[in-house]
Order: C-alpha cells, then sequence, then structure tokens
C-alpha cells in the first residue's frame, strides 16, 4: 500500500517537529508526514536532556543559532503570558557559567568578543567574582569564568509538544510507526518504507531520527559519522541547599550541573569512554568513582548529599567535528539531513527547523547555515567549534 505526500519527515522528536511546524506555517497547502515510533518520546534524547539554551559557543553560525532559539522561547512565554492558548515552555533564564583554567583564558575572551557582537551578554567574572556571587563555590587557581546572562533553559517536552501541536494543527499527519527503508529511484529520494509494510511517496525526505539517524541513513547509501553514545544525568539532594538558583556551570573537565525545582542538584559529564550503543541504563558508580570527587573540590558544601535518581540518554554525535550536519545530501536529490547535533538539538531546533522549510520550499534564507552542509563530511573538512560539551 502506497499513500503520498510532498515530504515524509523521518523522526518526530523536537528537530523533527519543528522542521514539520515550519513547513506547514509557511506553506499550509504542503502534505507533510512525520514517522515516529515512540509517540510517548520516552526516550527521546530532548526530553532526557538538561534542555540548555545558551548563546556561549565559538562559531559564528552557532552563535546565531542559539540567539534565534532565545527569541523563539521568549516569544512563546510571553504568549503564554498574555492568556495564549497554549501552556509556556518554563523559560528559566538562569545564566550559564563556564570557567576555564589559565591555559583556556584567551581563547575565552576572544569567544565572549565574539558572542557579545552578535547580543550574546556574557561577562567575563575573575574568581573572586564567581564566589561572591555563589559563595558556595570554590575556584582554585587563576583562571576565572564566563557567564552567560541571556543563557537558561526550560522544559524540553512542552516545547516538543508545542511544535508537534502546531505541526498537527496546521494538517502534518503523524504516524506511529518505524521507517525501515528510505527509497531511491535513479539517483533521487523516493519515499520511504515502515515497518508496518506500507510505502510513503514523496520527493523530499528529511532524516530527523536523531540518535538512529547512522541506521536511517545507511538504508539510502548514506554513510553518516553519527553514534548513538550514552549520556548520564544524575539527581543529587545536598545536604546545604544553595540560596537561590544556580546556573549551569561547566567546569573547564566538562562537568556541568545546575540547580532543579526544590534545590536538587542534576549533574552530568561527557567522557571519551561512555559507550556507543542503545543503552539507557544509567550507573551510579560513575557518579560515585569519578563525578562527586570533582564536585566536592569545587562545591565543598555537596559532599554531604544524597543520590536520589539518575537516568541515561543519548547524543548523536558526529564524529567529525561534533556539529549539525544539515542540508540535502549531494548524492541523492531530495534527501535532507538534520543529524549530529551532538547534544545540541534542542537549542538548535527552532532555527534548524526554518532553515529546513526555506530550503525545501525554495524561499531566502533567514540564516547562512551553508558551513552545516553535508559535502564536508565527503571533504574530509570539520569545522572549529570549541563549545562542545
Amino acid at each position: 500500500m502506497a499513500r503520498f505526500f510532498d515530504i515524509v519527515i523521518i523522526g518526530g522528536g523536537v528537530v523533527g517537529s519543528s522542521a514539520a511546524f515550519a513547513l506547514t506555517r509557511a506553506d499550509p497547502r504542503v502534505k507533510v508526514a512525520v514517522v515516529e515510533p515512540d509517540p510517548t518520546y520516552e526516550r527521546a534524547s530532548s526530553t532526557l536532556s538538561l534542555a540548555n539554551i545558551r548563546m556561549q559557543f565559538s562559531l559564528e553560525e552557532n552563535i546565531r543559532i542559539s540567539r534565534y532559539a532565545l527569541e523563539v522561547l521568549e516569544s512563546i512565554e510571553q504568549e503564554a503570558a498574555s492568556g495564549g492558548e497554549e501552556p509556556g515552555i518554563g523559560f528559566r533564564r538562569e545564566g550559564n557559567l563556564f570557567l576555564v583554567d589559565e591555559a583556556g583564558r584567551d581563547a575565552a575572551l576572544r569567544d565572549m568578543e565574539r558572542q557579545n557582537a552578535l547580543g550574546g551578554g556574557v561577562e567575563w567574572w575573575p574568581p573572586e567574582k564567581i564566589q561572591a556571587r555563589y559563595p558556595l563555590y570554590a575556584p582554585a587557581g587563576p583562571g576565572g569564568g564566563t557567564f552567560g546572562f541571556r543563557d537558561g533553559y526550560c522544559d524540553a517536552y512542552a516545547l516538543l509538544m508545542r511544535y508537534r501541536a502546531g505541526a498537527r494543527s496546521r494538517g502534518a499527519e503523524y504516524i506511529e510507526d518505524r521507517v525501515t527503508r528510505v527509497l531511491k529511484k535513479s539517483g533521487r529520494v523516493a519515499g520511504v518504507e515502515i515497518a508496518s509494510g506500507d510505502r510513503l511517496s514523496s520527493p523530499i525526505v528529511i532524516n530527523a531520527a536523531g540518535a538512529w539517524a547512522a541506521q536511517v541513513a545507511r538504508t539510502a547509501g548514506v554513510p553518516l559519522p553519527v553514534d548513538p553514545v550514552k549520556r548520564q544525568v544524575f539527581v543529587l539532594d545536598p545536604a546545604v541547599k544553595p540560596k537561590g538558583p544556580l546556573p549551569l556551570t561547566v567546569l573547564p573537565s566538562g562537568m556541568y550541573f545546575r540547580t532543579e525545582t526544590g534545590g536538587t542538584i542534576l549533574l552530568g559529564r561527557s567522557m571519551p569512554e561512555d559507550p556507543v550503543g542503545f543503552d539507557f541504563r544509567w550507573d551510579a558508580r560513575r557518579f560515585h568513582d569519578t563525578l562527586w570527587p570533582e564536585l566536592a573540590g569545587f562545591v565543598p558544601a555537596f559532599d554531604a548529599h544524597k543520590l536520589v535518581r539518575g537516568w541515561a540518554g543519548l547524543y548523536a554525535v558526529n564524529r567529525l567535528d561534533g556539529n549539525a550536519i544539515l542540508g540535502e545530501w549531494p548524492e541523492v536529490e531530495g534527501f535532507f539531513l538534520a543529524n549530529g547535533f551532538s547534544g545540541h538539538g534542542l537549542q538548535q531546533a527552532p532555527a534548524v527547523g526554518r532553515h529546513l522549510a526555506e530550503s525545501i520550499l525554495r524561499r531566502p534564507l533567514s540564516l547562512d547555515l551553508s558551513v552545516f552542509q553535508p559535502e564536508r563530511l565527503l571533504e574530509n573538512r570539520p569545522i572549529c567549534e570549541r563549545g562542545i560539551v
């Protein structure tokens, strides 16, 4: 059985749903299908993340992408405050604090200058200012950190649901199924085959499958250097509570933490030995053996705590350079990629969805994101971005 659509999107997570929303809003006549195997989004990367949005990147395009995301979140919150139909997404501007050692200071200051030129609202804080602002912290050495006032976090599930609801209200059809094969004919995409055995015919297919992106692309003969890498988050109830909210604080090692409702602490760290595969088990030993000693060294008051719970999600890690792979694959006409966000998919989804809609519908581009085009994979041409966490 075959059905025809103008565009088929593989994956109804925040990136796929943002694209569906942008496409149907730009042209209500376009017939869009979104194939998503799990409408509960229990294992969606964005809903298992800390839902952080920040301007503190080093690459200009990534900074501009985040600036647009912040504008979108601000408008959603204003809409909710003024009595809009949809609830807000709980955007909280608590800031992001990136600490650096002395060796990283000059690069951080250069990045800060670029961020502020694009409206970042970032300040340099020496160790004494950090400790004065957050007395529980014990920054060591002569480094310091950059603090982004505009940065914050939101309710990832609520944001996803807004995009999904918005797309469906404009005619996008969500199909609960799994894509088993991307179909091709004469060098161009022809649609997809789904697990039920049906075929969805379409001249445009978008791969927004997140951690499953490489599996999907392989069925079209497209090699993607994207691995599903397990990332773990731990929830602590410290004996000594901060007097106010703590920003997302990133240590030079890459360990990060922030406060959550009730004074609990969310904590995580990406590590080279993180396993590849679809493993959603969390391991308390990671916290006790590695993260706890470092956390207690920086926040001595957190040495006494209770580990409440934890969870694991997946980063879709682009092994080439950790940046988005965005655009039409040059060897398969009509096959668009929105993959490899390496933990930044949530904050990049608003701009990525808009960019895909503009590219596919041949509208003027709001942002020049050509640096992320898939051709760089074939040319082995990585992008340099120092803000990967």
